[in-house]
């Protein structure tokens, strides 16, 4: 029997050593271990996506996107009336985007903690796949300021603003402190408006589960009222397969009392959120949640949705409210009748983790009211999923029809991809900023 037709639940230990087998045959360029899905990518798109039976694997699905840089004179492709340019180049594995208030931006440039991960073969077999999808770089760990002073949408000057950072990912800035999340908690530093770096040590504010760190990435954002922050904390594992014991705290977002240095559970079962965003009409904060693997290329659908104080999302128990997850040992009947439904599916496997509202967007006016989504892309469907960021239209505060393709041309018909889009933000002139961290650029999309 292929292993690809291999179907049940195995053992970890079985698992790992197969999963190499796949692995080595993809380095080797021999066909990788997959399923295929049955459905096209965009019936896991809207508010009642496609969600087929489970699929149980003994293997799960490898079929990885080898990642490079963007040859020279290459870009992505942008939707009509707008163009894309070069913003900053040159960058080490850009992350993550914040928007100062003098227009200065700010790139996290960082990949997760060079000591955790996964242990055993199975963490080496992670770190395999990972580099092969261009996440295999060390953590520079630090946040570059960049400035456009003649205002051509170009970076013209770049400076250091943090060094020596534990793996950053969100940033905040309330009055005048600056906030940081590290990979294992938030950090607080003193700035001044047009400072270009900060050189005082930065005051620990609150710590945030760490550890193993199957998802490192800690995103954050303050509220309107600058009194609270929030923060996300992704999951240790895929379904808990480490045990419970290793998941207090996490799958979920913290609400930050930065002035008290307290934290209390805001969402939970939330296998990983990253992007934070404030929907402009309603004031609800909004997420977006990568979810569980291994139960075929159709499942689970990833999403966006807004966050209710004290809300339970499923993970691991269940998913899209009450689907079961049979994996789950004991299963947990009282929680799974609690889960929220998500708002909006955005793809099985799209890595969706950037989300920014069009607020003050100087884009053609078809994107001009709703979120824009910056899919890193899949490392494990079959066909490839994500590779692109795509525009979500809302009205009255909600999504409202299938999203558009907005910058494009990440993934090549080969299969091979040129970057991936992370982090997204709007610039002081409303242009969009993407943030690639394996093409080493942040892209602007702009109307002509």
């Amino acid at each position: 029997m292929p292993l690809l037709c291999l179907s049940t639940s195995g053992s970890t230990a079985l698992q790992s050593v197969l999963l190499a087998g796949c692995v080595i045959a993809f380095s080797l360029g021999l066909s990788a271990c997959s399923d295929t899905a049955k459905h096209p990518e965009a019936a896991g798109f809207g508010p009642n996506p496609v969600l087929p039976d489970p699929q149980p694997r003994l293997l799960p699905t490898v079929n990885i996107a080898p990642a490079s840089p963007w040859p020279p004179g290459t870009r992505p492709s942008v939707a009509a009336g707008m163009k894309v340019q070069a913003f900053a180049d040159g960058l080490d594995h850009p992350r993550w985007l914040f928007k100062l208030p003098n227009g200065d931006v700010l790139v996290a440039e960082s990949n997760k903690p060079a000591q955790q991960g996964s242990a055993g073969i199975r963490g080496w077999i992670m770190g395999k796949v990972m580099a092969r999808a261009g996440a295999g770089v060390p953590s520079a760990d630090r946040i570059t300021l960049l400035r456009d002073t003649d205002g051509d949408g170009v970076a013209d000057q770049r400076s250091v603003f943090l060094k020596d950072l534990h793996s950053p990912f969100g940033m905040a800035l309330i009055g005048n402190t600056f906030y940081v999340a590290n990979a294992n908690g938030v950090v607080a530093f003193p700035y001044r408006s047009g400072d270009t770096e900060i050189t005082a040590a930065g005051k620990p504010i609150v710590d945030l589960p760490a550890g193993r760190n199957h998802h490192w990435t800690k995103n954050l954002i303050a509220s309107r009222d600058g009194k609270r922050l929030y923060a996300t904390v992704g999951s240790n594992s895929n379904v808990g397969e480490n045990g419970m014991d290793e998941e207090v705290g996490r799958a979920a977002i913290w609400e930050i009392d930065p002035a008290a240095k307290q934290k209390r559970l805001f969402a939970s079962g939330l296998r990983n959120p990253n992007g934070l965003a404030w929907e402009p009409k309603t004031g609800a904060l909004w997420t977006s949640v990568n979810e569980r693997d291994e139960i075929g290329s159709d499942l689970v659908p990833d999403y966006v949705t807004s966050v209710r104080d004290g809300g339970f999302y499923g993970w691991p128990y269940s998913y899209y409210g009450d689907r079961v997850d049979t994996r789950i040992k004991p299963p947990r009947p009282d929680l799974v009748a609690t889960a929220i439904k998500p708002d909006y599916a955005v793809g099985a496997h799209t890595a969706s983790l950037g989300i920014a509202f069009s607020t003050g967007s100087t884009l053609p006016e078809h994107f001009r009211h709703g979120m824009f989504i910056a899919q890193h892309g899949s490392w494990n469907r079959d066909p490839h999923s994500g590779y692109k960021v795509i525009y979500v239209p809302f009205q009255n505060g909600m999504p409202t029809g299938m999203p558009v393709d907005l910058l494009t041309g990440f993934l090549g018909p080969d299969g091979k991809a040129f970057g991936r889009p992370v982090g997204v933000i709007q610039d002081a002139k409303g242009a969009l900023l993407v943030a690639d961290d394996v093409g080493n650029v942040i892209w602007r999309v702009s109307a002509k």
